[in-house]
């Protein structure tokens, strides 16, 4: 019987990778396609009026298309809030207002340029917390500017401060976050050859893009076809839509192939970001480390649309007493409406920015006490059985005591704390900085979870080949290569002998999206479900044979509107990091030199593809924390491409990143496994502020940490001239 669990298997798209035979979005074409070309907002609030009379009459364009060609103009993926193109008020600069179709790109960004927009400029609110004040000007017609708030009231919150013997109270901020995938969106829209509107591009959920566009084009669901092709890159960014409803309108209206492929400044406008958060933490515990409470304000940044805010949001205060044992709680979580550009979904989902305040008050506490902050941690985090803020008790295949355990063993702690290497130079300081974390595994507070896979076996006295429809995408991440193990394992044939279906609608079943680290649980159990059903079909003489079989997910409830009570997931990730710094204290320049990531994987189904999303977690919280700074100014972009926009290159990762990955198995999981991916990249923040607070004694509670906050700061402490 083949083994493929467990396995570093080679991707299975790999070979079409490298020799350039893959086609990303932006490499299709159709014969006789037209291109397009979007004009966007230059106003981040404004009463508009279009002219696109000169553009029409261009020589070459085959139409301009505005909110007034589309049905019902608007979509969104919780609310339809959104106009497909915005026509006569525009909220944000990320806004589309028109779209032009030529014979040539060229041609269709001519026309673009003589597009007339006359702007009534409205007042303008770009700050979350100004916005939530009464009088406020109002982003949309509704009597506040506040989408959603949570809260949680767990135990006696007084009483819980009122036993602290050390309380430690601070203000944190996180910045808007640029995905910053190398593919810009693209794709091509067509009526396929029964008549259906189709699109190919790249996104993280074709099936409800389906949806979307139906809703937006006044269609029948199954007149709407999208086929995903493997794009290197999402990190959630991709869960919105971009450009298939504005293809699927153009191939529709025209009956012709268009192409549209938007440049870097677009996709960096017209994409959502990870919100901003401020967050006021208080924190109190015993003198022998104990907590006794903790009281959590976040108030998000949504932009100028709801996107997947209030699921961000809901993950945030779930998540904001990090993975401890907190006997008193009071959370209050609200998304605010602003005219910056919208946010949404960003690997962590809103865990990154609660934890990062949860962290460093564990880190502040633990100086506070004069204790190890790994004993510190070590004395409350959650154990089998404990109960959560929301009253319910945390679902079995708990991992994090584990983490901290192996990866403070892997970083070299002992009774005396981290070791430290000598520096390199003797103007540098060397830092060691903590910090532990915890992730919801699949959808959450009441959204049903389920992933539909079809299996096909084919063969005459042994199964030759098994092809998986399921409708994963592949975004970079793996999913295909890791369902295809598991599909593998449960049919005992080797891993080379199946088949991943492409992402097309018409042909594959929905199984959800790729974001809340769900593929690997959700469609790992559908594919392990429908293979072993389809091997007993096999044993039992129906060859060929295919079966379809859904797998539902355990149920969980939404948040109780004033208490929070709720059964909020049925699966978490945990994970711990050590982060080791080199501070230059003459020009403040911060390098992180080694990382130790220890995560518990319940199961690890491929480790090599495990260890790389450690690696490229780890790089991507390296930027957030150090160098990567989304500026919108009065609700303009300042940082309009990468080069304003830095993100670590090759030059600036750790010298060492070590993978510690642990298998506490999750009794629901497909061979034990959950989800790892967005866990790689929620810790390391923390852990790095932590580090430079071990090297230089100064503490900073915001993002990122630029080389001339740390100059500014020490020369400050000194009194030295600045």
């Amino acid at each position: 019987m083949a083994e493929s669990i467990g396995k570093p298997l080679p991707r299975n798209d790999v070979l079409d990778k490298v020799t350039g035979h893959l086609k990303y979005p932006g490499d299709l074409n159709m014969p006789g396609q037209a291109y397009a070309k979007m004009l966007w907002s230059e106003h981040p609030h404004a009463r508009i009026r279009i002219d696109t009379s000169a553009a029409e009459a261009y020589p070459g364009v085959l139409a301009v298309f505005t909110g007034k060609d589309v049905p019902h103009n608007e979509f969104g993926l919780v609310f339809a809030d959104q106009p497909v193109f915005s026509y006569d008020l525009v909220r944000s600069v990320g806004d589309p207002i028109a779209m032009v179709v030529a014979e040539t790109e060229e041609l269709a960004g001519q026309a673009r340029e003589l597009i007339k927009v006359n702007y009534e400029d409205l007042p303008l609110v770009t700050d979350p917390r100004e916005a939530m004040k009464p009088g406020a000007p109002l982003i949309h017609d509704r009597e506040s500017n506040i989408l959603q708030s949570y809260h949680i009231r767990h135990g006696d919150i007084k009483a819980g401060f009122a036993h602290a013997d050390v309380i430690i109270e601070d203000d944190y901020f996180t910045p808007l976050t640029e995905h910053a995938f190398l593919q810009p969106e693209a794709g091509v829209g067509y009526i396929d050859e029964e008549g259906n509107v189709t699109v190919r591009s790249a996104g993280q959920w074709a099936h409800d893009d389906v949806h979307q566009i139906a809703h937006a084009l006044d269609l029948p669901q199954d007149k709407i076809r999208v086929i995903y092709t493997p794009v290197g890159g999402a990190f959630g960014g991709r869960e919105d839509l971009s450009v298939q409803l504005v293809l699927c309108l153009a191939a529709w209206k025209l009956n012709r192939p268009v192409k549209l492929v938007w440049n870097r400044e677009e996709s960096i406008r017209g994409h959502h970001k990870r919100h901003s958060f401020y967050i006021h933490h208080k924190v109190g515990a015993t003198r022998d480390g104990k907590l006794t409470a903790m009281e959590v304000e976040l108030i998000a940044d949504c932009g100028a649309y709801a996107s997947s805010s209030t699921a961000v949001l809901a993950n945030a205060v779930l998540l904001a007493t990090g993975p401890y044992q907190v006997p008193n709680v009071h959370v209050d979580g609200h998304v605010v409406y602003t005219n910056n550009l919208r946010t949404g979904a960003m690997r962590g989902f809103g865990a990154p920015q609660a934890i990062f305040a949860a962290e460093l008050q564990m880190s502040k506490l633990a100086a506070a006490l004069d204790m190890d902050p790994s004993v510190l941690r070590m004395k409350n985090v959650l154990t089998e059985g404990s109960l959560l803020p929301t009253g319910s008790v945390v679902p079995a295949g708990v991992g994090i005591r584990e983490t901290l355990a192996e990866v403070t063993e892997a970083a070299g702690w002992s009774d005396h704390g981290p070791q430290r290497p000598r520096p390199s130079s003797p103007s540098k300081s060397l830092g060691v900085g903590l910090a532990c974390g915890w992730k919801n595994v699949g959808y959450s507070f009441g959204f049903a979870e389920h992933a539909t896979c079809i299996v096909e076996l084919t063969g005459t006295d042994h199964i030759e080949q098994a092809t998986i429809k399921i409708g994963a995408s592949e975004v970079g991440q793996g999913v295909n290569t890791i369902l295809a193990q598991v599909a593998a394992e449960a049919l005992g044939i080797p891993y080379d002998a199946v088949v991943m279906h492409e992402l097309d609608t018409a042909v594959v079943p929905n199984a959800g999206s790729a974001s809340a680290s769900r593929h690997s649980f959700m469609s790992g159990n559908a594919v392990k479900g429908a293979c072993e059903r389809a091997l007993q079909a096999w044993k039992a003489g129906q060859r060929p044979c295919t079966i379809n079989y859904t797998y539902h997910g355990p149920k969980t409830t939404p948040f109780d509107p004033v208490t929070g009570a709720c059964e909020p997931n049925f699966s978490y990730g945990y994970a711990s990091q050590v982060a080791n710094v080199e501070v230059d204290m003459e020009t403040g320049e911060v390098a992180l030199t080694s990382v130790v990531a220890a995560h518990d994987t319940g199961k690890t189904l491929n480790p090599q593809t495990t260890e790389g999303q450690v690696d490229g977690g780890v790089v991507m919280a390296q930027g957030w924390a150090l160098i990567e700074d989304f500026v919108q100014l009065e609700g303009l972009i300042k940082t309009r491409r990468l080069s304003e926009y830095l993100i670590p290159t090759s030059m600036d990762v750790p010298q060492h990143i070590t993978s510690q990955l642990l298998e506490i198995t999750d009794p629901l999981g497909p061979y034990g496994a959950r989800g790892v991916g967005e866990m790689t990249m929620m810790l390391l923040a923390p852990a790095i502020l932590d580090a430079i607070h071990d090297a230089t004694g100064l503490w900073f509670n915001k993002i990122p940490v630029k080389a001339e906050d740390v100059l500014l700061a020490l020369k400050a402490r000194s009194g030295a001239r600045v």
